[in-house]
C-alpha cells in the first residue's frame, strides 16, 4: 500500500505545479525512511500576510498519518514557501523518529530484571 501525498494551498500563495511538485518532493525526500510505516501525508501551504510582505509569513503545516495511528501535524514557518516546507519536513521526521523509536523500544526491549 503506498503512502498518498496530498498538497493544498490558499490563494495567496502560487499553488502551481512547479511549487507542488517541488513541495512534494522535498517533503518525500526527508520523511522517506518513514513511508512504509505511513498512509498519508497531507502538506498546507499559507501565506499569513497575503500580498502585504513580512518576515516568516509562509506557513507549512504537515499532517502526517501513521498506519494505525493518531494523526501528527507540525509547522514550519519562513519568509519563503521552500523553506517553511523545508521547515516543517525537518520537524516532521524529528517528531516520527521520536514516534516509532519510542514504539520500537516498548515493543522490543523487555524489562531489566530487578536486581536487589
Amino acid at each position: 500500500m503506498t503512502m498518498q501525498f496530498q498538497f493544498n494551498t490558499d490563494s495567496s500563495v502560487m499553488g502551481t505545479e512547479n511549487v507542488a511538485e517541488r513541495i512534494e518532493q522535498q517533503v518525500r525526500h526527508r520523511l522517506a525512511r518513514f513511508e512504509e510505516r505511513l498512509t498519508r501525508i497531507e502538506v498546507h501551504v499559507t501565506d499569513v500576510n497575503g500580498r502585504k510582505h513580512g518576515g516568516d509569513d509562509k506557513h507549512c503545516t504537515i499532517e502526517a498519518r501513521p498506519r494505525g495511528g493518531r494523526p501528527i501535524s507540525v509547522t514550519g514557518k519562513a519568509a519563503e514557501v521552500d523553506a517553511a516546507a523545508r521547515i516543517a519536513a525537518n520537524t516532521m521526521a524529528e517528531r516520527l523518529e521520536r514516534v516509532f523509536g519510542k514504539a520500537e523500544r516498548h515493543r522490543h526491549d523487555p524489562s531489566p530484571d530487578k536486581a536487589i
